[in-house]
């Protein structure tokens, strides 16, 4: 997946584990298009269709995969269709101009260390632990923006990937309705 559609993408939004937890979708989404990202990535875990229709003000492109906690994923595909944006099977391989990305929920804690230790993506975006992670492995960058849902932690987080400075900003989300 080629996103040079794009014309000079600077910033990437990632979220994950948004667990149909409406009010904190629609701060991503408000946080997001705030920071003027380009393009948004969504490591799994919508669990129903209808959450994703609340990606639809969403102004960036929006990229997913499927979570483990996904129920009917025709109808995820199918929702994904109605508000422009792409949902792949697990995986996710994303060309950023000359940068690679792999995109996967994370439940195959072998998978992802095997990607990892790799060294092959310049970066690796998951979620599944709702935990943050921001670190790096060599020249991979290592981001999971822990959880959107705030349901674990109590925290309802996102990342903002700044592309020029390959830097991660992980960023706090507050619900009016929390």
């Amino acid at each position: 997946m080629e996103v040079n559609a794009v014309p000079s993408i600077k910033k990437i939004g990632i979220i994950a584990d948004t667990h149909d937890r409406l009010e904190l979708i629609d701060e991503a989404v408000r946080a997001l298009n705030s920071e003027g990202v380009d393009v948004v990535l969504h490591a799994g875990d919508y669990v129903s269709p209808f959450s994703v229709l609340r990606f639809r003000p969403l102004r960036a492109k929006l990229i997913g995969v499927f979570g483990n906690n996904d129920g009917d994923q025709n109808l995820l595909r199918k929702r994904f269709e109605e508000i422009g944006a792409e949902i792949h099977g697990r995986f996710a391989e994303i060309d950023v101009g000359s940068l690679k990305i792999a995109l996967l929920h994370g439940e195959e804690e072998k998978l992802l260390r095997a990607l990892i230790n790799s060294n092959y993506y310049d970066a690796v975006v998951y979620g599944h632990t709702h935990r943050v992670e921001n670190t790096r492995f060599g020249k991979t960058l290592v981001i999971n923006p822990g959880e959107a849902c705030g349901y674990l932690s109590g925290h309802a987080t996102i990342a903002i990937l700044n592309i020029e400075e390959m830097r991660a900003e992980i960023i706090s989300l507050k619900s009016t309705s929390s």
